[in-house]
């Protein structure tokens, strides 16, 4: 039965592949659109939660800390938006078992009981690399920009509630894909890519990459949100090499 599964596998043309994928990607954009029904109820509440970080750092500092709305449309579509960020989140345990579901049809047979592994830590993971930018990295970001002092006493901080959500979408989208990279590094090295000593040997070539992607990959071109992602990231590639097994 093995053999004849790894067999069926082998005979897949490229027109099954893109017609595997197409079936993935629209179970996947159905779960997010169902995850994006239920948190529409719960998007005030969401809101609220997004906006706390802000909040918090206004008060720190004295200020008032109030969102602008400034368009007719901006606060139903902030609303909408707040409930697909977390119907994603929520979702997020399907769109990776869609992903990986995919990825297992190129593996052999006993090599896919392991998808049932990662799918979990990789929704696991990026689950608490959104989580963790909105309680932890976001308060400190935050009330470093806007208590920064430009040196003239006259100007006023005033953001307005939709270039907020977007900046709390797009970080915390980019903390939890940059999230998986203890999933990454054991995949290729237990895949023979590359070994334990070689993932040690090229720290110093990985810190430089990982800047490079903090760079791309933040919405904003500021150093302090690059740092925010990139040390992180780095103490994550850590942890992978701590679970990879030895060459």
């Amino acid at each position: 039965m093995s053999e004849e599964k790894e067999q069926k596998f082998v005979e897949m043309s490229f027109g099954d592949h893109l017609e595997e994928l197409r079936a993935r990607i629209i179970l996947a954009l159905l779960g997010i659109g169902v995850g994006l029904a239920i948190c529409m109820f719960f998007s005030g509440y969401f809101l609220s939660l997004l906006a706390k970080p802000y909040l918090y750092a206004s008060q720190q500092i004295g200020l008032e800390g109030n969102l602008l709305a400034i368009t007719l449309s901006e606060k139903f579509l902030v609303y909408m938006k707040t409930a697909l960020l977390f119907g994603i989140i929520l979702s997020s345990p399907w769109v990776f078992y869609q992903l990986w579901k995919f990825i297992s049809a190129g593996l052999y047979v006993r090599e896919r009981k392991f998808v049932y592994i990662i799918m979990p830590v990789c929704a696991a993971l990026f689950i608490i690399g959104a989580l963790f930018f909105l309680f932890v990295i976001a308060p400190i970001m935050i009330r470093f920009f806007i208590g920064f002092d430009a040196g003239i006493k006259s100007i006023q901080t005033q953001v307005t509630l939709s270039s907020y959500i977007n900046f709390m979408f797009s970080m915390m989208l980019v903390f939890g894909a940059c999230f998986q990279m203890p999933v990454a590094i054991v995949a290729v090295n237990r895949i023979g890519i590359v070994s334990v000593e070689n993932l040690k040997k090229a720290r110093k070539y990985v810190l430089l990459a990982i800047f490079i992607i903090a760079a791309v990959a933040t919405p904003s071109a500021d150093m302090i949100s690059q740092i925010a992602l990139a040390v992180p990231m780095y103490i994550l590639y850590e942890l992978g090499i701590l679970f990879c097994r030895p060459a």
